[in-house]
């Protein structure tokens, strides 16, 4: 099966913990920004594909903050 967009950003197949946390994670991650790439087309505005981008880059930060405090040992 193909990774999405969404998918292969958030780096779905890799979780060397196993952390079903992790993996839940990087997909809600990966289904937002599938849902923006959805919005996106063609004719869409350059401001609002700005936008666009930002968010995206934004969610695949967050996950990876999110993932390091899931996986963080002292």
């Amino acid at each position: 099966m193909e990774l999405t967009y969404g998918q292969k950003l958030v780096g779905l197949t890799f979780n060397p913990s196993a952390d079903p946390k992790v993996q839940e994670v990087k997909e809600k991650c990966a289904e937002l920004i599938d849902l923006i790439q959805e919005c996106w087309t063609p004719n869409t505005s350059r401001m609002a594909t700005e936008f666009y981008n930002e968010a995206v880059m934004q969610i695949v930060l967050a996950q990876m903050l999110v993932v390091k405090g899931l996986t963080w040992k002292d």
